[in-house]
């Protein structure tokens, strides 16, 4: 009776499938084709029928798709309706399609077979094992029908693991008994898995049939979902004859990518150590000789596929070596295998593979081999170790990029990178991991090591310079000059690196008596008589004596000639380059040096306080002319001077210095002609030229005063972060530092800067006020057409904020022309910064003479804080970030994609970060506290992280005197309480998190005893529920968010009631369920009767509805799986009499007379 409608509905269904698959079909009629399909799956009472006749074989491939579709949405969304009779049906007929409803399995569409898979699956989960017993054995009984119903075998199986394990699709009691139902039968499963493999390998090795490597390939697949689970036992069994058989794929070309997949996840398994310890057999000879064979075969080209294969196998030696680690010198007491010279030789043939991706994957593994405690003392570990070095040296060099052809990499590269761009930032991480692996294998054969790096850089001096054919013929500046990617600017680049990483290691591993301090003298000695005119390949020099500066310190007279060649380095030029800007790469080697003699300055102070006059005069005579050197240069070379004077130790001659060298500074910066410009907006922008038109190509007259300004700035700011007393108590009394004694003993020391810098604090704070006043909209009417955008953020500005790299490809080195705009709109940039860093860093630097200053917290407030509401994100957030950032020393940057309106949104999540920042951590730990936790990332990687007392997510402590302080201003406190539970709720998971789980309930506990108003009360709570809302689909937030909820329900709930109000309105609370939780909490006794975790799952349970779903999941249509009769419940042990006499005796008996005879 059925049969006409059906037929009717069919071809409806058809004609509607083929319009919405029609590439010429309109949007219209495409959009109508899919509501009435929709429509019918929702609604239609015969899908089954239509679905079966629509997934026949005589439909075209894309009609029998949408059938087995409908059949899928069927047993989803209405399998629980079914009657039961209708369920055996479409049972019986979706397994009449495996056996007899596909193509033969080279034939079948791929789609075809993944929708017929999930179907079973789909009912797997709804009927295996209670109603559905035999479903294993009706598995295996397809897989003689053949291999199209094999592969569909296999693939139900991988399926069927993935929905149980990896993605937890079901209800928890659904999966736990599909799991463990599957781990009862595991060991026939494994069997039945391996002996398909086998007969359709030998099958395939036999005859070369495709169809039975199509079968190989997806149990191969299989069998990789479930290796990463099964219990490791299964994986071993049978003298690890899976291993076996795997390790023997390796060498089959079509089935060696699947095959060492599933290797790489069953060498990856974590567990306990004594089960790991079969693993080893893999380096045995036989496995030993196919993995390494497999590695062997020399192919024309980059074949993608192989070398993707190359890459598993790579990963596959990575596991084994991180397995070997673990076992060798533990309690299993595991050997150090034979065969550990091939592994390694077999290790290092991918640490030479032209593919840098390769070579870096190998990284991390022979870091782990040379730190391990056992394996780094082996011999075979130690002659590796040499040929690691030679191998770097080749690494090292940045060769392969994508767009070039120099190389044998950069065929690779072109498969592994979209860019050179892509390829520059992966090289630069890659580089690092060898530099901190090199380190590690220092600590082995550190002489070894220094000597290659010795013969290394002697070459490279010796060597004449190439620069290849990458010169730049667009600027006459660069001609006869090198580029970043010249020959020999990669090799000195490389070389410079691997000395750097190996000579700073020898002091720290050898003996003083055996260091080659010869060696190294001899060696800077040639370095300080190489000469050359590139500014690339000078850096490197530059750096190469800063690396080997730590030999004069045993052969002091060398240190004259080290500073004279990084003083001549300061004024480099570039002959040609005379009447044109400096080259960046000028600069660049200007600023090497200068920090060069910082660094030296704050390392070696007493080393170098002999050479202080010599360096001093060479000093005022570079100064003598202003011309000469550029304002950061002057600043460098005034706080090296400055760290050096520290070890004066004498208050008074260093103070007399200070005031020396700031003299012609002091004179400039409290000037009445500055003072006027520094105190009033409208001055200060004349006096910068921000108010004037200027046209490209001319000279601005007002630069000179920019850089007098800054150089004013730069200057106090270095003197107040270099200028310190003795660290040594005694040094510092018999020096005149010491002033006085707190009450509890500790010495009160002075800072011999002080004086001058107080004096010149207040036009600074006059700047800053000022600064901030420039945006006031009267003052921005006052900028010229040409500065108008001259508070706008730089591009370093934009590309920090975005997380994104600067540019580094730069292969060519042109004059750094600026515009006027661009120049104006970097000096507001680093005065504004500046001004705040030294505020900063004036109260550590200063101490009491700072904050003892009359009126300073209403200047301050008077300075900094002036004009906020006009000042933008961008400014705003580097104040609080400097100020934060001298406590703290922290710096967050977030990545996003490039344009304004993401720009301006990470501006403002980094600005409200930054902000709970200053008023909660700064303010609060450690100063409000008098001991807090760890943070919850260390607290996982700690074992001793148990001792907190309210739960590990919770902080406790006690307040100091400026907590207590804070609490005394209501005002205050309510603003940090308001700030941090306002904060649960912005869109940022990392705010959330961290306000939710340190800092919320350690400021509300404080006054949880006091009286708060209930509106107060609520709100808090409210607060709460509402980040529940916005990041509740997070798991580490919703588990913080849940338990401060707890914490604040359970201690206020007694006594507001209002709190039971916010709960009724959670959406589908359970009323009943929100009664008699509250009738526990208000009696203790039975409060008692629940332990803390039954107690929290019915609280979570309470607000569950509150908690909101992700975007993706707000308009998915619910699946519901219902449970089965549990198959393995555990009995409840019965109550019985504790006397009660036993087989075995009583308690009683214990204590019977007969007892006393023994």
């Amino acid at each position: 009776m059925m049969g006409e409608p059906v037929a009717d509905m069919c071809d409806q269904l058809v004609k509607a499938v083929n319009v919405m698959m029609d590439a010429e079909s309109s949007q219209i009629y495409r959009l109508e084709a899919l509501k009435f399909c929709e429509e019918f799956k929702e609604k239609c009472s015969f899908c089954v029928p239509c679905g079966l006749q629509l997934a026949d074989k005589t439909q075209t491939a894309v009609v029998r798709h949408f059938g087995l579709q409908i059949l899928e949405h069927v047993i989803k969304f209405r399998w629980n309706n079914m009657p039961q009779q209708e369920k055996v049906q479409l049972k019986n007929c979706a397994m009449g399609l495996l056996s007899t409803g596909t193509y033969p399995i080279l034939e079948e569409e791929s789609h075809i077979k993944d929708v017929l898979s999930r179907i079973i699956v789909e009912m797997i989960k709804r009927e295996w094992p209670q109603h559905w017993p035999d479903m294993l054995k009706e598995m295996e009984a397809l897989t003689s029908v053949g291999e199209a119903q094999t592969e569909l075998v296999m693939l139900i199986l991988l399926r069927l693991a993935e929905d149980v394990i990896t993605f937890r699709t079901l209800p928890t009691q659904r999966r736990r008994d599909i799991q463990q139902t599957l781990t009862q039968n595991m060991e026939s499963i494994f069997s039945f898995l391996l002996a398909i493999l086998q007969l359709h390998v030998d099958e395939y090795q036999t005859f070369l049939f495709c169809a039975h490597c199509r079968v190989g390939v997806a149990t191969l697949n299989t069998l990789a979902g479930y290796i990463d689970w099964v219990a490791l036992a299964n994986i071993t069994n049978d003298n690890c004859r899976l291993l076996e058989m795997l390790c023997l794929l390796l060498s089959e070309t079509e089935l060696q990518l699947e095959a060492a997949e599933c290797l790489l996840i069953a060498i990856s398994r974590k567990g306990k150590l004594e089960d790991r310890k079969p693993l080893m057999v893999l380096f045995d000879d036989v496995a030993m000789h196919y993995i390494l064979s497999a590695a062997q075969p020399v192919w024309a080209g980059v074949v993608e596929r192989h070398y993707t294969f190359l890459k598993r196998l790579c990963q596959v030696l990575c596991a084994l070596g991180s397995q070997l680690c673990s076992l060798v010198g533990s309690d299993v007491e595991v050997e150090v295998p034979a065969n550990l010279s091939k592994y390694t030789e077999a290790f290092l043939a991918f640490t030479t593979h032209p593919s840098q991706f390769l070579r870096s994957s190998t990284q991390i593994t022979w870091g782990t081999l040379f730190r391990h405690e056992i394996l780094s003392k082996d011999p075979v570990i130690i002659q590796m170790t040499i040929k690691y070095f030679r191998a770097t040296m080749t690494n090292l060099v940045k060769t392969g990029f994508p767009s070039s052809n120099d190389s044998p990499s950069c065929e690779y590269s072109r498969h592994d990178f979209d860019s050179d761009e892509d390829f520059n930032s992966f090289f630069n991480s890659f580089r690092a991991q060898q530099g901190e692996v090199v380190r590690n294998a220092c600590r082995i054969v550190p002489l070894e090591a220094f000597q290659i790096a010795a013969e290394w850089l002697q070459y490279q001096i010796s060597a004449p310079i190439d620069i290849g054919t990458t010169v730049c013929t667009c600027s006459k500046t660069a001609e006869g000059l090198c580029s970043i990617l010249s020959p020999s600017v990669v090799q000195w680049d490389a070389m410079t690196f691997f000395t750097e990483s190996v000579v700073g290691k020898i002091f720290k591993n050898v003996e003083d008596e055996k260091l080659p301090v010869d060696q190294g003298i001899e060696l800077l000695q040639a370095v300080l008589n190489y000469n050359t005119q590139d500014p690339l390949i000078l850096s490197c020099v530059l750096t190469n004596v800063s690396v080997l500066f730590p030999f004069v310190t045993h052969r002091p007279h060398f240190l004259p000639q080290v500073l004279y060649k990084l003083f001549a380095s300061i004024t480099f030029e570039v002959v040609e380059e005379s009447k044109a800007p400096r080259t960046r790469a000028v600069k660049n080697i200007r600023r090497h040096a200068c920090s060069s003699i910082i660094k030296m300055s704050r390392d070696y102070p007493q080393f170098i306080l002999p050479c202080f006059d010599m360096m001093y005069n060479h000093v005022k005579k570079l100064f003598s002319s202003e011309a000469l050197l550029n304002m950061l240069e002057k600043c460098a070379l005034m706080e090296a001077l400055v760290l050096i004077s520290n070890q004066f130790k004498d208050y008074n001659k260093q103070k007399q210095f200070l005031e020396e060298l700031m003299a012609t500074v002091a004179a400039r910066w409290t000037s009445d002609e500055m003072r006027r410009v520094l105190w009033d907006p409208a001055l200060f922008l004349d006096f910068v030229g921000a108010d004037q038109l200027a046209a490209e190509g001319t000279e601005h007259t007002t630069g000179i005063n920019r850089s007098r300004l800054s150089f004013c700035v730069y200057t106090i700011l270095g003197v107040v972060k270099r200028a310190r007393w003795p660290a040594d108590l005694e040094e510092a009394k018999a020096g005149g530092f010491v002033v006085g004694y707190t009450p509890n003993g500790a010495p009160i020391y002075r800072n011999p800067c002080s004086a001058q810098v107080l004096a010149l604090l207040p036009n600074l704070l006059a700047l800053i006020r000022t600064l901030n006043s420039l945006f006031l909209p009267e003052n921005i009417c006052r900028l010229s057409e040409t500065f108008s955008k001259a508070y706008d953020m730089i591009e370093v500005e934009k590309n920090m904020v975005l997380g994104l790299p600067q540019p580094a490809l730069d292969i060519y080195d042109p004059p750094v022309y600026k515009t006027h705009l661009e120049r104006m709109q970097g000096f507001f940039c680093t005065l504004y910064d500046n001004c705040y860093h030294t505020l900063g860093k004036a109260g550590l630097s200063l101490q009491q003479d700072f904050y003892t200053i009359e009126g300073l917290a209403e200047q301050i407030v008077g300075s900094a804080f002036v004009s906020l509401d006009n000042v933008p994100d961008h400014r705003l957030r580097t104040m609080l970030h400097i100020l934060l950032s001298h406590y703290e020393e922290e710096e967050e940057d977030e990545s996003c994609e490039e344009n304004q309106e993401m720009l301006e949104e990470q501006l403002v999540r980094l600005l409200t970060r930054e902000v709970l920042d200053l008023s909660t951590p700064f303010s609060l730990f450690p100063f409000l506290f008098m001991s807090y936790p760890v943070c919850v990332e260390e607290e996982m990687m700690s074992t001793e992280s148990q001792a907190v007392a309210v739960s590990p997510a919770q902080p406790t402590g006690e307040l100091t005197e400026l907590g207590k302080c804070f609490l005394k201003h209501e005002d205050i406190y309510m603003t940090l309480l308001t700030i941090s539970f306002t904060s649960l709720s912005w869109k940022d998971t990392s705010n959330c998190h961290r306000s939710a789980s340190i800092v919320c309930w350690t400021l509300l506990r404080q006054v949880v005893g006091g009286n708060l108003l209930p509106e107060a009360v609520t709100w808090f709570y409210t607060s709460v529920l509402k980040g529940l809302q916005m990041h509740g689909q997070h798991e580490i937030c919703n588990s913080a968010l849940t338990q401060l909820a707890l914490l604040m329900y359970e201690n206020l709930r007694p006594r507001y009631m209002e709190l039971r109000d916010v709960m009724t309105q959670i959406p589908d609370i359970n009323l009943e369920a929100l009664d008699q939780y509250d009738q526990r909490l208000l009696e203790p006794s039975s409060a008692q009767r629940l332990g803390e975790k039954k107690r929290k799952d019915q609280f979570k349970k309470l607000i569950a509805g509150a908690v909101g779903k992700a975007l993706a999941q707000q308009f998915k249509k619910e699946v519901h799986i219902r449970n089965l009769p549990s198959l393995f419940k555990k009995p409840k042990p019965e109550k019985r009499d504790i006397l009660e006499t036993s087989e075995c005796g009583a308690l009683a008996a214990l204590f019977s007379p007969a007892l006393d005879d023994i």
